[in-house]
């Protein structure tokens, strides 16, 4: 079919009536129909939708409960303890070795006094980032001049 053939065909096609009529009048069972009662529908029953409801509250609870009544982390009083561990350790393995270095607690106090202010700052503010970084930096300065002044320069690479 070419398309002149085919654009007849189309015209052809709209301009001819095309509606479909029915074998008979549907309206009198349409409105026999809208005008019956609904029969065909079970009672209601409440308690699949009542217990769906409380499994959701539920969840929601327990969902609360975990993320906002958990105990908060306290990542100064961690970082503290292991250092304090750390620093002992260290202290009593070099106990009995003397010190390279005279004058060395005077700096260790001044690591200690940075070490207090650090941690006034972090009471008011717990989750400083900054805070703590600096917290972790003065415990390590600490370790590295333990270490520092009882190790000889010749093990020290």
């Amino acid at each position: 079919m070419s398309k002149p053939e085919f654009d007849h065909f189309v015209e052809r096609s709209l301009a001819q009536p095309s509606e479909i009529q029915p074998e008979k009048d549907l309206w009198p069972g349409i409105e026999h129909a809208i005008g019956k009662p609904v029969t065909d529908q079970k009672p209601h029953n409440i308690w699949p939708k009542v217990s769906g409801v409380a499994a959701c509250f539920i969840a929601a609870l327990v969902t609360w409960q975990a993320v906002m009544v958990q105990p908060k982390h306290d990542a100064m009083a961690s970082m503290t303890h292991f250092f304090d561990q750390q620093k002992q350790t260290l202290l009593v393995q070099y106990e009995q070795q003397p010190a390279l270095v005279t004058g060395w607690q005077t700096q260790l106090q001044e690591l200690e006094n940075a070490e207090l202010a650090i941690k006034q700052a972090l009471e008011n503010d717990p989750q400083n980032a900054a805070l703590l970084k600096m917290l972790a930096q003065v415990y390590q300065q600490q370790l590295d001049l333990i270490n520092k002044v009882h190790t000889p320069r010749w093990q020290q690479i």
